[in-house]
């Protein structure tokens, strides 16, 4: 889907296998998806951004066609600072100590860990349509639990969300896709059918529940610890104009919490940018990290 110019590999990392696509020519831009897709959430954006970038396109570990570690019970593998190294080490196996990075949904929150772990590696950085982790669950209330309860049902112990999810996966993607986004919204057949053919395997589903176990537990450790710490790069966070963040939040209000040199904008879309939004996602990464 991204054209002949990508190439597919795969890395291994300390902690994982990432599977991955590249191409283009200039400064590294490394594009971390969310949940429940892959990389393939890029593949419109990634060849017009090849133009001026080179382009690395992973699927975080546990999602996609990367690897599914075994998790234990501090569910640190699939913490945001776990993922974070990966991409790390990544970037470092291409031959990059520092790069720009845009993370979307959870690979925003990834992008969020590895500003404050890896600071110097992270020239500049574009988060998608979230509000902190920490922020999120400071400030939950009922119109956020019925917005975000996919975030406590998938955090439910024991193997609940996985049976129930997997009674029939397909429909319950395809149902995120759905509700998360502007009405009208259309999602490439291709891209939908990559989503579920990964997101239907037993092993990621159980994967993508962790991370978000990760998300309720030990992710909010690492982020109390660093709260004190504003990421120092440049940031640009960009939303959904009719998403729930947008409804929810004033976004660029609780981002100057945690961020020292900010920028920003809602774009006509929903929760999914760069797929409902292309060319204003271009636009708005080729304005804030620049050109040839």
């Amino acid at each position: 889907m991204f054209g002949e110019t990508f190439t597919k590999v795969k890395i291994n990392t300390s902690g994982a296998q990432i599977n991955l696509v590249h191409g283009g020519s200039g400064r590294p831009l490394l594009l971390l998806h969310g949940y429940p897709q892959t990389h393939v959430i890029w593949h419109q954006i990634a060849p017009i951004l090849a133009q001026n970038f080179h382009v690395i396109c992973p699927d975080l570990r546990g999602y996609g066609d990367s690897s599914t570690p075994p998790s234990t019970a501090d569910h640190y593998p699939y913490s945001k600072r776990a993922m974070a190294a990966d991409m790390i080490e990544v970037m470092a196996s291409l031959g990059y100590d520092e790069f720009f990075v845009v993370g979307h949904d959870r690979g925003a929150r990834v992008t969020h860990r590895m500003a404050l772990d890896h600071p110097e590696a992270i020239l500049k950085a574009c988060v998608m349509d979230i509000a902190p982790t920490r922020h999120v669950f400071q400030h939950t209330d009922q119109q956020l639990a019925t917005g975000y309860y996919h975030w406590f049902f998938l955090i439910q112990p024991d193997g609940l969300p996985e049976r129930m999810i997997g009674a029939d996966p397909g429909y319950y993607l395809k149902e995120k896709l759905k509700r998360w986004s502007a009405p009208g919204a259309v999602f490439a057949a291709a891209a939908v059918a990559e989503y579920v053919r990964c997101y239907t395997k037993p092993e990621s589903i159980h994967a993508t529940c962790e991370d978000y176990r990760a998300g309720a537990s030990i992710d909010l450790e690492h982020d109390e610890a660093d709260s004190q710490t504003k990421i120092s790069c440049p940031l640009l966070v960009l939303w959904g104009a009719n998403g729930f963040v947008s409804r929810t939040y004033k976004v660029l209000d609780v981002w100057q919490q945690y961020a020292e040199q900010l920028t920003g904008a809602a774009l006509a879309c929903g929760h999914f940018l760069p797929e409902e939004a292309p060319e204003a996602v271009c636009d708005e990464l080729l304005q804030f990290f620049g050109r040839h």
